[in-house]
C-alpha cells in the first residue's frame, strides 16, 4: 500500500440486509459520485473493508469501515486542447456543445473529458471536482453536453438522470415516409425503453424516398436507444453506419443525430434550467435555416 494515499472513509451503519460492497447507491462516498466509478476503484484494488482489499462480491452486513484510497504512482489525467463552446456555466455544474467525431469519455487521451479543465473554470467550492459528464452522447452525435463540477452537483444531477427529470430533446434526419407523430415503446437489451418522435418537415428524395426532419424525445436512457427505435419503424436516421438499411446509408457526412436541449431544475439553485443549440450545418443544407 506504499502507493495509496487515503482519500476517503465510511462507516457503515447497521443494515437491514447484507448487501454486496459492489451494490452500494451512487452518493454513499463523496468522492466516487457513481456506481460505475466505485466499481472501477473495487477492480483496481483501491476499496478496502476494514483494513482488508475489498471484491465486488464481498457482502457488507454493516458496521464495517470502508477505506476508498487513490494510486499516487498514477499521473492525473491528460489534458487535450480543444475549444468547445459552452452554453452555460456556474460554479456547480457546466453545460457544452459537442462536437460530433469525439467519445465523451474512456481510457484514451482524446476524449472530451480531457478538454474540460482547458474550456471551464475551476469551482470554488470546497467539494470541487475535476469535471465530470454526467451522460453520454455517441461519438457521432453533437449537442448539448451536462457536466457537474463538485462532489454534491454531481450526485445530485445523477439522481436527476436516474429519476428521469431532465428533460432531453434531438433533432434528427431520417429516411423513409413517416407519421407525423408517433410513441415507440420497444424494448431494448431487454430493458423497457420509450421514445416520442414528431416530424417537422419532410422533403421528397429521388435516392431515400424521403428526408424527414424530426424532433425526438428519449423517455429512459438505453443505449443507442433514438438510433434503435428509428430503425425498428423502418425510418433510421440518416448517416447512421450501425443501424442504416443497406443501400441507404449516406456515408461521409456523419450520423444526423444532433441533442438540441436540456430542460432540469438547478439542484442548488432550484433554478429552472433551459439550454438549446441549433444543429449542425450539415442539417440547413437540407432543410434550410432551423
Amino acid at each position: 500500500m506504499s502507493n495509496l494515499i487515503k482519500i476517503e472513509s465510511y462507516s457503515v451503519p447497521l443494515l437491514k440486509d447484507k448487501i454486496r460492497l459492489s451494490d452500494f447507491p451512487a452518493g454513499t462516498f463523496t468522492k466516487l459520485t457513481s456506481r460505475k466509478s466505485f466499481k472501477n476503484a473495487i477492480k483496481k484494488g483501491l476499496v478496502y473493508v476494514d483494513g482488508k482489499k475489498g471484491s465486488t462480491g464481498s457482502y457488507i452486513y454493516g458496521g464495517e469501515i470502508i477505506t476508498i484510497y487513490k494510486d499516487s504512482s498514477i499521473s492525473k489525467k491528460p489534458e487535450i486542447n480543444i475549444k468547445l463552446e459552452v452554453l452555460f456555466e456556474d460554479d456547480y455544474l457546466a453545460i457544452v456543445n459537442k462536437p460530433a467525431g469525439i467519445v465523451v469519455s474512456g481510457n484514451k487521451k482524446w476524449t472530451l473529458e480531457n478538454a474540460l479543465q482547458g474550456n471551464l473554470k475551476k469551482s470554488s467550492q470546497p467539494n470541487a471536482l475535476a469535471p465530470e459528464p454526467i451522460h453520454r452522447l455517441d461519438y457521432p452525435t453533437s449537442g448539448v453536453l451536462l457536466i457537474g463540477k463538485t462532489a454534491s452537483s454531481i450526485q445530485q444531477l445523477n439522481t436527476l438522470f436516474k429519476n428521469r427529470t431532465i428533460e432531453k430533446t434531438y433533432a434528427a434526419v431520417t429516411i423513409k415516409q413517416m407519421q407525423s407523430k408517433g410513441v415507440i415503446t420497444t424494448n431494448i437489451d431487454e430493458k423497457t425503453a420509450k421514445s416520442t418522435y414528431k416530424v417537422i418537415e419532410t422533403i421528397a428524395s429521388p435516392k431515400y424516398n424521403f428526408l424527414n426532419l424530426v424532433e425526438l424525445k428519449p423517455h429512459t436512457g438505453r443505449n443507442h436507444q433514438l438510433r434503435k427505435h428509428m430503425a425498428e419503424i423502418g425510418s433510421p436516421i440518416f448517416g447512421d453506419l450501425l443501424y442504416g438499411i443497406e443501400g441507404f446509408i449516406l456515408k461521409g457526412k456523419g450520423l444526423y443525430l444532433h441533442a438540441k436541449s436540456l430542460q432540469f431544475k438547478h439542484p442548488i439553485s432550484g433554478e429552472n434550467i433551459f439550454v438549446e443549440v441549433a444543429p449542425p450545418k450539415k442539417f440547413e443544407k437540407l432543410f434550410g435555416k432551423l
